[in-house]
């Protein structure tokens, strides 16, 4: 699984809009649909910052394990 396939899962799964999100993490709301459109790659500090708030590994968020 991708990256944007990841985030779009774990976000919808929580019941969060993009704009939602954005307000949690700091994150601007047009980041986070570049990401999910696959138009861009987030960066080292947007990933951790992604695990912290998901509480989940780095490794998951990026599809390199389940």
């Amino acid at each position: 699984m991708k990256f944007s396939e990841r985030l779009k899962e774990l976000r919808s799964s929580r019941g969060l809009s993009q704009m939602e999100l954005s307000k949690e993490t700091g994150i601007s709301q047009s980041a986070i649909a570049k990401w999910e459109l696959c138009k861009t790659e987030p960066t080292a500090s947007a990933l951790i910052t992604l695990s912290v708030y998901f509480n989940e590994s780095v490794d998951y968020l990026l599809g390199l394990c389940d």
